[in-house]
This record gives structure tokens, C-alpha cells and sequence, in this order.
């Protein structure tokens, strides 16, 4: 059963700035009332005053509200304190319990993928992922789960020409995608078996499966991945190891409000 607000001002804030923040742009102070369901007046009180202390600015020329420096300084906060870390060490590490492989949770940063937790199964090789490290996402698994559920043009954005897939020193031995058009296949494919792959283009004899974990407004807020030697699982078996993954992608989804 619903729970009744008791403070609807608060309420109607909080909805106003997560409905700005699921926009992929600045939007019109009607739109918002309209999505909202609210009178045009209260939307343009609480704009006035969230604009005043810096959650939301004003496009005078366009007639558009978007988020402002105070709302930026929340998410930098958030990064800051790493919750996703701590919410997902846990879940990491019983995923590695039950398999018994490594797994690791990134974040999409630019191009690349950072660790933010790598769990390491016993007796099982050292891997180039530890925490803090960044590579290229569309080598990785994790890196394609997260690319996979981005809208396109977003990928377009991230992915304007061949530029953006040379290879940099250090990067590992495989060729992974070349261009945007060979990315778009592999992306296809990761959406139609509903988890990502990586076979030794990151390691030489290392395989990884992958799949995405969305927030509340189901952008693809990490990714979880396993890295296993390739003769340890059959290739037909992948798809049951990610069912595995997806378990702990949905739990982790669940404890930051997001959707499964």
C-alpha cells in the first residue's frame, strides 16, 4: 500500500530534480508540470526555488530548466563516497563464493571502464583488472554490457568515428572492434543474449562474461563482470553463468532503488 506523503513539498522536489535528471537535456517548465502532474504553479515556485539555491538553472533564450552546479556537487558526493562499492563488494564476493571465479564491478568513464571492486576466486591467476585500473570498454565484457544498454545516441557520441578505437600501448593482444558499424554488430548481439562476452582480447587464455546493473531511470549505472580461464568453461555454458551474474545484478539494482 502507498504511504501517504506527509511533507508533499519535499516530495514534489525530489520528483522534480530525478525527473531533470533522467532528461538527456534542459526541458520547459510546462513539459515538467505536464509529466508531473502538477499545477503549473507549484512547478514554477519550486524551480524558483531551486534555482535560487543552485539545484537548477534557468535557459532565459530557451525557455528550459536543467540541473545546476549543486546538483552536480550531489553526484560528485556520491562518486566521493563510493556506494556502490560498498553495496556491491558484498554481493561480489558471494557471486565468487558460489562459482568459484573471479568477478569485479566497473563503472563506464568515458571510453573506458574503471574497477571500482575486484574479488579474485582462490587458486585462480592474477588478473589486470585490479581496482582502480581503466580499459577500454568495448574490449571488455563489462565495458560492452554497459555500452550495450546506452541509447544510441549516446554510443554515436562516445564512438564518432575510427579514431576513437585506436589502440593505445599496453592496451592487450586483441583486435576487439574497429569501427562504429562493428561495434553496433557486437552490441546486437550482447542485447539479444542478454549478457556481454570477452574472449582473451583483454588476457591471452582469459574469458569474461558480463552484464549491467541500471539505476532508477534505467541507465546503465555499472557492470559485473566474471573472468575465468577459457578451458575452465565450456562456451555453451556462458549463458548459465550469466543467469548467475544477472541474480547479483538485480539484487544490486534493488539496493540502489534502480530497476532490474
Amino acid at each position: 500500500m502507498a504511504v501517504t506523503p506527509k511533507v508533499p513539498a519535499a516530495l514534489n522536489t525530489l520528483r522534480l530534480l530525478s525527473h531533470l535528471a533522467a532528461q538527456r537535456g534542459p526541458a520547459r517548465a510546462s513539459a515538467i508540470a505536464t509529466a508531473l502532474d502538477l499545477p503549473r504553479s507549484t512547478v514554477y515556485q519550486l524551480l524558483a526555488v531551486l534555482v535560487e539555491q543552485g539545484f537548477v538553472v534557468h535557459l532565459p533564450e530557451e525557455r528550459r530548466y536543467g540541473l545546476g552546479v549543486a546538483a552536480f556537487e550531489l553526484s560528485t558526493g556520491f562518486s566521493r563516497q563510493q556506494p556502490l562499492s560498498h553495496l556491491g563488494r558484498p554481493l561480489v564476493a558471494q557471486l565468487v563464493d558460489r562459482i568459484g571465479e573471479s568477478a569485479h564491478l566497473v563503472v563506464l568513464h568515458g571510453r573506458d571502464v574503471v574497477y571500482l571492486v575486484e574479488e579474485r576466486a582462490p587458486r585462480r591467476p592474477s588478473l589486470v583488472t585490479d581496482v582502480g585500473v581503466r580499459l577500454p570498454s568495448h574490449l571488455t565484457a563489462s565495458g560492452r554490457a554497459l555500452l550495450a544498454a546506452l541509447p544510441a545516441a549516446q554510443l554515436r557520441a562516445l564512438y564518432p568515428d575510427k579514431a576513437a578505437f585506436e589502440r593505445r600501448q599496453g592496451e592487450g593482444p586483441g583486435q576487439g572492434p574497429r569501427s562504429s558499424s562493428e561495434l553496433r554488430a557486437l552490441l546486437t548481439r550482447v542485447r539479444a543474449d542478454g549478457f556481454a562476452r570477452e574472449d582473451g582480447e583483454i588476457t591471452p587464455g582469459m574469458a569474461s562474461v558480463a552484464v549491467a546493473v541500471r539505476d532508477h531511470t534505467g541507465w546503465p549505472a555499472a557492470g559485473i563482470a566474471v573472468t575465468f580461464p577459457r578451458e575452465r568453461i565450456a562456451e555453451d555454458l556462458w549463458p548459465a553463468l550469466a543467469a548467475e551474474l544477472a541474480g547479483t545484478a538485480a539484487e544490486l539494482s534493488r539496493r540502489i532503488h534502480g530497476r532490474p
